[in-house]
């Protein structure tokens, strides 16, 4: 699946930088729908994985954004955004075990702005990870303790955002790169060398969406692809730098009806590492179907 993943990536940055001319269907994008594609979509999953994860019910993840500037047109913003994912599993009494809790705060600011409407824009994020317990992280024997289970990492994050417009698609472009930290002084002991506690990140995606910076045909319905990668540096596993099982990867197709007005469809396919709290080790290849919503915010 990995293999069909990237190639369906390739196909699409390929086609998507050749498209690149000015458009004057779309209006001047501001540094909140930025902030909006990079901080990601509310979603949740149908109970129809395909893949080596736990039968699920569902997977929820919550994403609600608070914007602190000082007007629409602002060139530096704020935000504030308590996530939570939650996973329901198929077991008796359907259990929600251990969810992750990721507030975090992130700051951005737009660099520059030409007559093409070609943006340059910066952000940094402070963000805390954990799964709300406090037993111990080791069974006896040695095995994860999973269900009571301390989980808890604080790490840092800083990178680059480019947008463009997309005749081909009418739509914008998003093109990001960050480099995250996770200090060791502040990450749960038993996770040295075993979690990733340098990441270097990098995200493409063309969002067609209904709001008040990108122009919608009603008619029709949008639709956005995302495609994400994550690459572990540092001691991981004791794998060799260049070793595949360093790099996660997802694409994500969303299709939002005209006859829907706060949601639509998407599909995702991902293969790497659990992004699930101390699920950290389980190594995931994974087809999945849900509703997500277009934004989120308070």
């Amino acid at each position: 699946m990995w293999k069909l993943v990237i190639l369906l990536w390739a196909l699409f940055f390929v086609n998507a930088v050749k498209s690149q001319q000015k458009n004057d269907s779309l209006t001047s994008i501001a540094l909140t729908t930025i902030a909006q594609v990079n901080q990601g979509n509310s979603y949740i999953t149908f109970p129809t994985d395909i893949g080596n994860i736990e039968p699920l019910w569902f997977e929820a993840n919550l994403i609600p954004n608070f914007y602190i500037r000082q007007s629409s047109n602002s060139r530096l913003i704020g935000v504030l955004t308590p996530q939570i994912i939650i996973r329901m599993y198929q077991e008796a009494s359907f259990p929600v075990r251990t969810p992750s809790y990721m507030p975090q705060v992130t700051v951005y600011y737009l660099l520059n702005r030409n007559q093409k409407n070609n943006t340059l824009s910066a952000y940094g994020r402070l963000a805390h990870h954990s799964n709300g317990q406090d037993g111990d992280f080791l069974y006896d024997d040695g095995r994860i303790n999973r269900i009571s289970g301390s989980f808890s990492t604080n790490y840092f994050e800083g990178g680059l955002i480019a947008t463009n417009k997309n005749q081909f698609f009418n739509a914008y472009q998003f093109f990001k790169t960050s480099f995250e930290l996770h200090p060791y002084g502040a990450t749960t002991p038993e996770l040295d060398d075993v979690y990733g506690h340098y990441r270097w990140n990098t995200a493409f995606s063309i969002f067609k969406l209904k709001n008040e910076n990108l122009v919608r045909d009603k008619k029709n319905p949008a639709i956005s692809l995302k495609g994400d990668f994550t690459w572990f540096l540092g001691s991981f596993n004791n794998l060799n730098t260049l070793d595949f099982q360093r790099l996660s990867f997802g694409l994500t197709f969303y299709y939002h009806p005209h006859f829907l007005e706060d949601i639509g469809l998407f599909i995702q396919m991902y293969h790497g590492s659990d992004y699930y709290n101390i699920y950290y080790d389980h190594y995931l290849n994974i087809i999945r179907f849900g509703l997500m919503t277009e934004k989120l915010r308070f």
